[in-house]
């Protein structure tokens, strides 16, 4: 407040205008007490939303019902797996043996001596990722024991497998017993052998004249069996003779055959062979004595002394992990092996799995280095990671591809084609070309491999160390290789400590209403919200709506009551520990109806999603009018048998588009080069279109595969209106040649009603619509036919209600926001009244300022007059 100073001095101005406006703010007071009142009450209600808060996390655990139904899952062995369960899960004990765990393939280049330099011409070429099973054994195939090994045997220490010595001596002198011995240490060194079979040469008897003897014998003998003979002086072993003793019945037929030999050919045609499958030596011997003519090799009437030739094979190793293999010792050339490490698949197969997104990517003169194709490659997100290593040799460096997925299914596939009829750059292709049925320039380091275990003696595969579903409800995650047990178990201890807590806060909410809304009698003081309805009917609702039996529900419980809670003569919350384990141990599923929002359908085919606040409980009749559908495009014509695939082929594909059209939804797919049967076909086309980023990272997909007519359909995963795919040609090979004629279909949304009322739907999903009783209420249809369904019920337990009751009043429109909004204003009119009084204050202060100070000028003045008069007749009086 201003102060004007007086300039007569009479009167103390200041003084007097401090009293007078002492008594004129008197009012400012009370308006200080309504702001101090409101904002006690606004704190009041900070109290209260804070406890409905609260009261309102409690209900988290208890909101769905499924939570009650959930397991605890307890592993012996948690090195070896950790596990949890879902309500779908069943109590019991469970054994369990992890035998392999899942790996992700990585394959490696041959060393070169630049990582940055150019790798070929550089010429357009595109690399292509193709994804799924290999079949086949990894390994590596030796060559046939020599004559001098099948005589003298390998001797010791000539051979290691993966720093394991193979013990060998003379007597391993053929394929199988080479075989013999890898096996005998096939623990250590995870490699097993094969003996190959043996074969005699096919040329063999390319000439053979007829025997004849004089003063001698002759036999010849197959294995040590002898299928032909001549004594002294005799003729008749001819061509047509062996022949039919092998075309049988024979002894000598019947002997080779128990001795595991067979035959291909004829002496007539000159290609007999002789085979002898478990990869022994297999020895041809003509025995002569004394003076014969003719046999193998010879004329009629040739000299025959004899003659005697022994067939060996190899041995195929494989390893039991499709991991390279280590050849080493003294002298691995006399096992056909040769010292170094490596391998490759033999006889190997790929089949592509069209659920696995295949993908491409361009090399040419700009990126056609090492350093080049990773960045390539890893830019490209093809479901590969490419790395450079360097082994510190002469030509060090090494690209490795890795896949991002582990799983059997993962293994790569690459293949490169060059542009139109240009093939790709050989250098490349010599680098990077890998085909586990064909050409495999880059060596596997680490076989894709599922995870396998046992569970209670049943064989489990799962392609990754994620399993899900091996016991139904159960997701185990393996670490290691061993044997645990697995206790899966209600988890009711959870369940009563989430119920103690909703009580709990329950009751602390109603302590804290009680505080608020209340009269203390020793200290005589009102509770902040005393009187106010807003609170009272705060406190009213959530009594009121726990003290009701909840509507709708199926089971053994309709109300709090029934499980042990209920309200004591103070008004608070207790729980009946005894009638609640009672509960448990006989009712338990049901307790989760009590509590969480449930709904149920009839129809194994269709599913409740969710429901919201406006949702009725109540049993609603599902009639469905139309199915969803997917949006597809099928070939005008049966595919085909073989359908060629040019390079550098690439189409345009529209997938789920909307309308008006949007460019995102349209991506350039390029389909890998190559010939393909029509299944193939179907799956390099759903692989590559849903390999394109575009695509999935919007989440859209495709599937195709090959219908009962032959052909070819391809079909947005997606259903409803918004469901719907086409294709151009882009370059190469055009999709006229495959789809010329065909028309596309566009999908459609599901349609029908809940209890009669109207919903909205998309997709397969169908949604009561606002204003109608099953208002939000959402459930998926995912097969049947049209026509009545059955049912779907839903009710909402205490906790749901008691959630959605505290959303609501504390919400933006709610009864505590709207309440507290008006003491908001109230305090903010009741301070522009005291701002308004407080400038008028001003105004009265300055006019009683400017009043008494000229009252005090006017005094002053007059004092002044009053002492000139007194001087004056004071002067008078002394000159009279």
């Amino acid at each position: 407040m201003a102060t004007i100073t007086a300039s007569g001095g009479v009167l103390d101005v200041s003084s007097i205008v401090s009293q007078l406006m002492a008594v004129e703010q008197q009012p400012l007071a009370k308006f200080q007490q309504k702001q101090a009142s409101y904002q006690a009450t606004l704190s009041a209600y900070g109290s209260l939303s804070g406890a409905i808060g609260v009261f309102q996390s409690s209900l988290g655990a208890l909101n769905k019902a499924s939570d009650f139904n959930a397991l605890s899952a307890t592993p012996s062995k948690p090195e070896v797996m950790t596990a949890s369960a879902t309500s779908k899960a069943v109590a019991g004990n469970y054994k369990v043996n992890v035998t392999q765990l899942a790996q992700a393939q990585t394959l490696t280049t041959p060393g070169i001596t630049s990582n940055k330099s150019a790798i070929g011409l550089g010429g357009k070429t595109t690399l292509s990722f193709q994804f799924g099973t290999v079949s086949g054994n990894y390994g590596q195939a030796g060559t046939a024991l020599t004559g001098a090994v099948a005589t003298n045997g390998i001797s010791n220490g000539s051979l290691t497998i993966n720093g394991t010595a193979i013990a060998t001596d003379s007597t391993t002198s053929s394929a199988r017993a080479l075989a013999e011995a890898i096996n005998a240490k096939s623990t250590t060194t995870g490699v097993t052998a094969t003996a190959t079979a043996t074969a005699t040469d096919g040329t063999l008897f390319k000439v053979f004249g007829d025997v004849s003897t004089t003063s001698g014998t002759y036999a010849l003998k197959v294995g040590g069996i002898e299928i032909a003979a001549l004594g002294e002086n005799e003729s008749g072993v001819t061509f047509a003779s062996i022949d039919a003793t092998l075309a049988g019945p024979s002894t000598a037929l019947t002997a080779l055959t128990n001795a595991g030999i067979t035959f291909t050919g004829s002496v007539e045609n000159g290609d007999l062979t002789f085979t002898r499958a478990d990869g022994s030596n297999l020895a041809i011997e003509e025995v002569v004595t004394g003076d014969a003519q003719g046999g193998i090799g010879k004329l009629a009437g040739a000299v025959n002394a004899g003659s005697s030739v022994t067939a060996s094979s190899g041995v195929s190793l494989s390893s039991t992990d499709a991991s390279p293999i280590t050849i080493a010792g003294s002298n691995p050339a006399a096992a056909g092996l040769t010292a170094g490490t490596g391998g490759t698949y033999l006889g190997g197969g790929f089949s592509q799995d069209a659920n696995v997104a295949s993908g491409t990517v361009t090399i040419d003169s700009t990126n056609n280095s090492l350093e080049g194709i990773r960045d390539a490659v890893n830019k490209a997100g093809l479901g590969v990671t490419a790395t450079i290593v360097s082994d510190g040799s002469s030509t060090p460096y090494h690209l490795v591809f890795t896949s991002n997925a582990t799983g059997a299914n993962s293994s790569m596939k690459i293949s490169l084609s060059g542009t139109d009829t240009d093939p790709p750059d050989a250098a490349l292709a010599n680098l990077l070309a890998y085909d586990p049925a064909g050409e495999q320039k880059m060596s596997q380091t680490s076989a894709a491999q599922d995870t396998k275990l046992t569970v209670n003696g049943i064989a489990v595969t799962s392609k990754s160390n994620n399993v899900g579903e091996a016991i139904q409800g159960v997701s185990l995650t393996v670490n290691q290789i061993g044997a645990s047990t697995l206790a899966v178990s209600r988890n009711t201890a959870q369940v009563k400590t989430n119920v103690e807590a909703f009580v709990k806060a329950y009751n602390d909410l109603s302590g804290t209403l009680k505080k608020l809304t209340g009269y203390n009698a020793d200290t005589k003081s009102a509770g902040a919200l005393q009187g106010d309805s807003t609170a009272q009917s705060v406190q009213s609702q959530m009594r009121r709506m726990l003290t009701s039996n909840i509507t709708g529900i199926s089971g053994a419980f309709s109300s709090l009551s029934d499980v042990g809670i209920g309200f004591t003569k103070d008004g608070t919350l207790a729980l009946d520990s005894t009638k609640f384990q009672k509960a448990i141990d006989t009712n338990f599923a049901d307790i989760g109806t009590l509590f969480g929002a449930v709904g149920k359908t009839t129809d194994n085919q269709v599913a409740f999603t969710s429901s919201s606040a406006a949702t009725k409980p109540g049993t609603y009749d599902l009639n469905i009018t139309q199915m969803a559908t997917q949006g597809e495009l099928t070939t005008g014509a049966a595919v085909p048998a073989s359908t060629t695939i040019a390079a550098n082929t690439s189409w345009a594909v529209t997938l789920n588009d909307t309308k008006p059209s949007s460019s995102k939804n349209m991506a350039m797919v390029t389909i890998p080069a190559g010939t393909y049967t029509p299944a193939e076909l179907a799956k390099v086309v759903q692989s590559s279109i849903n390999g394109t980023t575009a695509f999935s990272s919007a989440g859209n997909s495709i599937t195709a595969s090959i219908d009962a007519d032959g052909k070819l359909v391809v079909s947005s995963a997606k259903y409803g209106s918004t469901s719907n795919i086409a294709l151009a040609s882009g370059t190469g090979t055009t999709t006229d040649s495959l789809f010329g004629g065909s028309t596309a279909v566009a999908g459609l949304d599901v349609e029908g009603t809940l209890g009669g009322h109207p919903v909205t739907g998309s997709g397969q999903t169908m949604t009561g619509k606002a204003g109608t009783d099953a208002e939000g209420l959402k459930i998926e249809i995912t097969g049947g036919t049209t026509g009545s369904r059955g049912t779907v019920s839903f009710s909402q337990g205490y906790a749901y209600q008691m959630n959605n009751l505290a959303t609501q009043m504390l919400s933006k429109t709610g009864q505590i926001t709207s309440r507290t909004d008006g003491i908001n204003q109230s305090i903010k009119n009741v301070q522009k009244q005291s701002d308004a009084f407080t400038d008028k204050l001003a105004g009265i202060e300055a006019r009683y300022r400017k009043q008494y100070a000229a009252l005090d000028v006017m005094l002053a003045n007059m004092q002044t007059t009053s002492n000139y008069l007194t001087q004056q007749l004071s002067a008078l009086a002394a000159n009279s």
